[in-house]
C-alpha cells in the first residue's frame, strides 16, 4: 500500500496566481477526502504577510470534514507555527527545512544547524503534545542557490534526524532537478532506519513520475502530490507545480500498487479545481482521461 499526500490546499495554491478562501481550500479538502485520498496537508501555519495565498489557515482547520478516514495535516516552518498548530485539533504537523544554508536563510531565516537543533526540539515536543510529526527534507537534489547536492550530505542529515523518531522523513525536490539515479541512492541510504521514507516532488523537468517510481522501488512508501499539478515555491526561482495526484496514481495503479483513491473521483476534483481557479492546470489524466490497462 503506498500512501498518498495530496498537498494542493497548502503547496499547490501558496503560489497560484488566484487568492482563493480558507473555505475553497477547506472544501478542496473535503472533495480530495471524498475521492479517498488518506493524507492531505490542508495549510501551512506560515507568516501570512510573507505568504497571503496561505491566511487563514485556522479557519481551514475549523471548516475540515469530521469523521473521515483522511488524515489532515499541517506545514510548520518554525516553532511559532508550531504553536499556531497546537491551537487546533490537527492530529500531525509536518515540519520541512532546506538542506542547504543558502536556501534555508532565504526561505526561513535559519542555518542547517539551527534547522536540526529545531527538528529535535520539535520532535519532542509533539511527542510530549501526542502529535504526529513528520520531517521534510527540501532541496535535496538540489539548490537553486548552491547548484548541486551531494547525496551523502542529504543523508547523513536524514540519518540524524531519523535517530530522534519522527514518523515519518521525505526527500523534497523543491526545484525539479531530480533523476532517478538521485532518488534511488537516497531512498536506499536510509535502510535499517526504521522510519516511513517519503518522497516530494515537483515536475519542473517531466521527471516526477520516474523519480516516484524509482522511489516507491527503492523502499519509499509515502508519495506527496498536488491534484491537478498545481504548484510552486514562492521563494525558489523557477519553481513549478507538483506532480499531478492523478497522474502518479494512474502509473501506481497501472503497476499494481494500492493507494485507496477513486481515479474518477480524483480527476473530477481537479476540474473542479481548475474552474475555481479560473486558469488551466497542468494534469495531463484531466485532460486525456483514464485508460483501463489490460490484466
Amino acid at each position: 500500500m503506498i500512501t498518498i499526500c495530496d498537498v494542493a490546499p497548502r503547496d499547490g495554491l501558496q503560489n497560484d496566481a488566484t487568492q482563493t478562501t480558507p473555505e475553497m481550500r477547506a472544501e478542496l479538502c473535503a472533495r480530495l477526502a471524498g475521492a479517498g485520498v488518506p493524507s492531505v496537508e490542508a495549510v501551512s501555519f506560515v507568516n501570512e504577510t510573507r505568504v497571503p495565498r496561505m491566511a487563514g489557515a485556522e479557519r481551514v482547520v475549523e471548516l475540515l470534514p469530521k469523521g473521515t478516514k483522511t488524515e489532515f495535516n499541517g506545514l510548520v516552518l518554525n516553532e511559532r507555527g508550531y504553536d499556531r498548530a497546537l491551537q487546533t485539533d490537527l492530529p500531525s504537523v509536518h515540519y520541512a527545512f532546506p538542506v542547504t544554508d543558502a536556501f534555508g536563510t532565504r526561505n526561513q531565516g535559519s542555518t542547517v544547524a539551527d534547522s536540526l537543533a529545531l527538528a529535535r526540539r520539535l520532535i519532542e515536543r509533539a511527542r510530549a503534545d501526542g502529535r504526529g510529526i513528520s520531517i521534510g527534507l527540501a532541496v535535496a537534489f538540489g539548490c537553486p542557490f548552491e547548484g548541486a547536492v551531494a547525496p551523502q550530505r542529504v543523508v547523513e542529515i536524514a540519518r540524524q534526524v531519523a535517530d530522534w523518531k519522527p514518523d515519518a522523513i521525505s526527500f523534497a525536490d523543491k526545484i525539479g532537478v531530480g533523476v532517478p539515479r538521485q532518488v534511488r541512492a537516497l531512498v536506499a541510504g536510509m535502510q535499517g532506519t526504521g522510519v516511513a521514507i517519503g518522497c516530494h516532488f515537483h515536475d519542473t523537468r517531466n521527471t516526477a513520475v520516474a523519480n516516484a517510481l524509482a522511489a516507491i522501488e527503492a523502499g519509499a512508501t509515502i508519495l506527496d502530490s498536488s491534484v491537478g499539478g498545481v504548484g510552486g515555491c514562492p521563494f525558489a526561482p523557477a519553481a513549478t507545480g507538483n506532480v499531478a495526484t492523478e497522474d502518479l496514481v494512474y502509473m501506481l495503479h497501472g503497476m499494481g500498487y494500492q493507494t485507496g483513491i477513486d481515479l474518477d473521483r480524483l480527476i473530477s476534483v481537479a476540474k473542479w479545481l481548475e474552474a475555481q481557479l479560473g486558469h488551466p492546470i497542468p494534469s495531463a489524466l484531466k485532460r486525456a482521461g483514464p485508460f483501463k490497462l489490460s490484466a
